[in-house]
């Protein structure tokens, strides 16, 4: 199958996923956006079987969603193990119920097949202020996987000022700029294909819209390929990936 544009690190393929992608091969980690299926929007049509074929191809998920949605769907991500859950602060609330909290986060879930010790993962780390140092140190001898561990092989405490980032991101959403209407920014897919995908790794988008996990893995030096069935978003995410930067070259 001919891609709908290509270059020498991505790929995007106009169709039906679940057409496109027994034509793949395998990748390090998919990343899915899935229409949640919780509206009456006409883009908005669960896809159903989806994560049984992305097992056909990744060890790794990363998935956002409802809480909604995955729990009505659960039965369909049994063939996962779930490692962990991310919360996306929006900051800003959506929703037209006027008679529950206005949600401003969604969730995005990480599952996995096989043993978690094969699986690829660079748990972020981020700059400590320094005032849980002191305890830190504490933890960090009793507990090599502690969130503030510094502890090297022979045990000793390594303080490298840095500590885990923690399991709530907040960054705005695309209000008023987004292309798609559930565009996700660079700032919530870069920390998650950063944990996935090795540089010079292979990350699958199969709901792709317009383009922002393939410019984003792009942009981390990873390869990409991304699956969109709506010829409208395919075109404009093709028009980002050609655009040339300043001095040049594709960005």
């Amino acid at each position: 199958m001919k891609p709908y544009y290509a270059d020498a690190g991505v790929s995007l393929y106009l169709g039906d996923m679940r057409e496109v992608l027994p034509t793949l091969d395998q990748f390090d980690a998919a990343i899915v956006d899935p229409p949640y299926g919780e509206t009456t929007l006409p883009w908005d049509r669960w896809v159903d079987g989806w994560p049984a074929m992305i097992a056909n191809h990744a060890s790794s998920l990363w998935c956002f969603g409802s809480m909604r949605m995955f729990m009505d769907r659960r039965d369909e991500f049994s063939i996962w193990r779930l490692s962990q859950d991310l919360v996306w602060d929006k900051g800003v609330g959506t929703g037209l119920s006027s008679d529950r909290f206005k949600r401003s986060h969604e969730y995005v879930l990480l599952f996995y097949q096989g043993k978690w010790e094969s699986i690829a993962k660079t748990p972020p780390r981020v700059p400590n202020s320094g005032s849980r140092r002191r305890g830190a140190q504490k933890q960090g001898r009793q507990n090599k996987d502690s969130a503030w561990d510094g502890v090297s092989a022979d045990g000793a405490w390594v303080d490298d000022g840095t500590r885990l980032a923690l399991s709530v991101i907040r960054c705005a959403n695309l209000r008023g700029k987004a292309i798609h209407p559930t565009e996700k920014p660079a700032a919530i897919l870069d920390p998650l294909i950063r944990y996935s995908v090795p540089v010079g790794g292979l990350v699958l988008d199969p709901f792709a819209g317009s383009g922002s996990t393939l410019l984003t893995a792009r942009s981390l030096s990873r390869r990409a390929i991304g699956i969109e069935a709506d010829e409208r978003y395919c075109e404009a995410a093709a028009k980002r990936l050609s655009i040339p930067d300043l001095f040049g070259v594709t960005v």
